[in-house]
């Protein structure tokens, strides 16, 4: 759903810039160009109790930093923010943007460029093109942004939809070590993986446009209960414990919370 061609979350493939446009369905990083028509952010949001903040960080200081990888063209992130936050809209209770601060990033530039030319809190929502994979960009990257807090690591992480998109260009490996970054980037981490069924209807989409076969979807050994797999590596190879399940989507994912079982959080008291 949201990828990254390293990382991100809904990226796209990089694909032809001619006058026709991207074919549809060609997005094999995740980027697609209207992601949100299909799974609208109400459906996630609505799953999240409104005080989740509040009750995860009481003591912390403020602004609390948020990472979002494979954000798309940036609807869901900015109705993340909005919930979060206890915003409806650009206008009301100017002071919730000291609560949150959201770093979005997708491997697909040309999404980013719509997230930002529509981004309604360009004070508090950052956009950038970025795939996570590649350590040589995300690296001096993302330490960069957070020196600008005095921080080494986030309060909160999203994953929304885009372990897909990374197991299927990366592998087991790739999965494994998206995973472990994300664990130790994050105090917190907000998950919402694809299930299996996904991953067969991804391939079958780019075997009609008669593109390549994802390179690793037939050597995937961690397959089946893909929520599952996904909150076994997190707690017994990352250091995190399942906090909580949100319940499940209309189309079927699940949202799972997991926490860093190292320090606390650093802004705390």
């Amino acid at each position: 759903s949201r990828p990254a061609r390293g990382s991100s979350g809904k990226m796209a493939a990089p694909m032809s810039r001619g006058s026709r446009g991207p074919e549809p369905g060609a997005a094999p990083y995740g980027n697609f160009p209207n992601y949100s028509r299909f799974h609208p952010p109400e459906g996630r949001v609505s799953l999240l109790p409104q005080g989740l903040l509040r009750s995860l960080f009481p003591a912390a200081t403020r602004p609390l930093l948020g990472l979002d990888v494979g954000c798309n063209s940036g609807e869901l992130s900015v109705a993340l923010y909005q919930h979060l936050v206890g915003l409806q809209d650009s206008n009301s209770s100017p002071g919730a943007g000291k609560e949150l601060n959201l770093l979005c990033c997708d491997i697909d530039p040309e999404l980013i460029r719509r997230a930002q030319q529509s981004s309604p809190f360009p004070a508090s929502i950052s956009f950038a093109s970025l795939d996570i994979m590649d350590s040589g960009a995300r690296e001096p990257f993302l330490s960069s942004y957070l020196e600008r807090f005095g921080r080494s690591s986030f309060d909160i992480g999203f994953c929304m939809s885009v372990t897909m998109w990374i197991h299927l260009n990366h592998g087991d490996r790739g999965l494994l070590d998206f995973l472990a970054l994300l664990a130790s980037l994050c105090t917190f981490l907000l998950v919402e993986p694809q299930p299996w069924k996904c991953y067969r209807a991804a391939a079958r989409r780019l075997r009609r446009l008669g593109r390549d076969d994802f390179e690793h979807f037939r050597s995937l050994r961690i397959n089946g209960d893909m929520a599952e797999s996904i909150t076994r590596i997190l707690t017994q190879e990352c250091a995190m414990e399942l906090v909580r399940s949100f319940g499940s989507t209309s189309w079927d994912r699940s949202l799972l919370l997991f926490k860093s079982t190292g320090a606390g959080p650093e802004g705390s008291d």
